[in-house]
């Protein structure tokens, strides 16, 4: 008996002594904002990706993985303006979770945060994927991740206010290495500016608009149609008038219109790792925009 008193006592003790778990669980559409929530957060939150570096965000399928995952959450994080319009809504309403509904604390989506690009004066779905309320992939500029961090950051501390202290001071240094991380950006990508470059999708408009260069073309005819071998000769023969520097493509594109494009041409091709996970070297967001620019000015040299 004296044994079995002994060994409930010392399990008790090594319950006690077992690290707690995560105060927040964060369910993050996209690399990036699990990323941006994993800095803010520490070892205060759990955060979940729905989707890889290697998974295109506009496609993605309402797994029963994905479904189960997201009845825990307490904070739901997307890009928003309708770049998950095809999966989180049914996600959403499959969850029963009542923490991370639209207009719930829990509910965040990145984009509403930053002034965004390409909003279509016209809605006809003849034109492509447009989203009404602009282009959502504001990631791709370092400024935005500025401006949408200290908003997560309150809204970490209001889901969990016990660690709030804690979201701030991490949200604190956080910001103060971005800042310090975007002015050496921002110098090393000078010669990028006006430089002429082929997307394959727009979803590195925030990243040319912030370098300063220059959209010229895009493989897709138009947003989210995949290329056409009539689209690929158009651009063959408008790359002979109005060259174009560089290609660049993000690892969920397929590499074939790209390369087909680059030696037609003679324009080299660069995939960018677009997120976390992107490349090898994108382990972080630092080393997504550290590893983009350093792929960019070797292929413009």
């Amino acid at each position: 008996m004296k044994a079995i008193l002994k060994f409930v006592v010392a399990l008790s003790s090594a319950a006690i002594a077992l690290p707690s778990a995560a105060a927040l669980n964060v369910f993050a559409c996209e690399p990036e904002w699990g990323a941006l929530a994993q800095e803010l957060g520490g070892d205060k939150v759990s955060v979940y990706l729905a989707t890889t570096a290697l998974q295109d965000p506009h496609r993605i399928e309402a797994r029963p993985s994905l479904i189960a995952r997201i009845r825990s959450a307490d904070l739901l994080i997307c890009s928003g303006s309708e770049l998950e319009i095809g999966w989180i809504p049914l996600l959403l309403t499959q969850s029963g979770n009542s923490k991370i509904q639209l207009g719930s604390p829990g509910y965040f989506e990145a984009s509403q945060y930053v002034v965004k690009l390409e909003i279509p004066k016209v809605i006809d779905r003849s034109l492509g994927d447009i989203h009404p309320g602009g282009n959502p992939h504001v990631h791709t500029d370092p400024r935005n991740i500025a401006k949408i961090a200290p908003v997560l950051m309150e809204r970490m501390a209001q889901i969990d206010p016990a660690n709030a202290d804690s979201y701030r001071s991490r949200g604190k240094s956080f910001l103060e290495r971005w800042q310090t991380a975007i002015a050496r950006w921002e110098r090393q990508a000078a010669p990028l500016k006006g430089v002429p470059v082929v997307v394959y999708h727009k979803d590195f408009s925030y990243f040319i608009n912030w370098t300063g260069m220059h959209e010229a073309a895009s493989l897709e005819p138009k947003p989210g149609i995949p290329p056409t071998p009539s689209h690929l000769a158009e651009l063959i023969d408008q790359m002979k008038r109005a060259p174009a520097k560089v290609i660049i493509y993000s690892p969920y594109n397929s590499p074939q219109a790209a390369e087909f494009l680059s030696s037609r041409a003679n324009i080299p091709a660069v995939m960018v790792p677009f997120t976390v996970g992107g490349t090898d070297k994108a382990k972080d967001l630092f080393g997504v925009f550290d590893d983009t620019i350093t792929r960019l000015l070797g292929a413009v040299k």
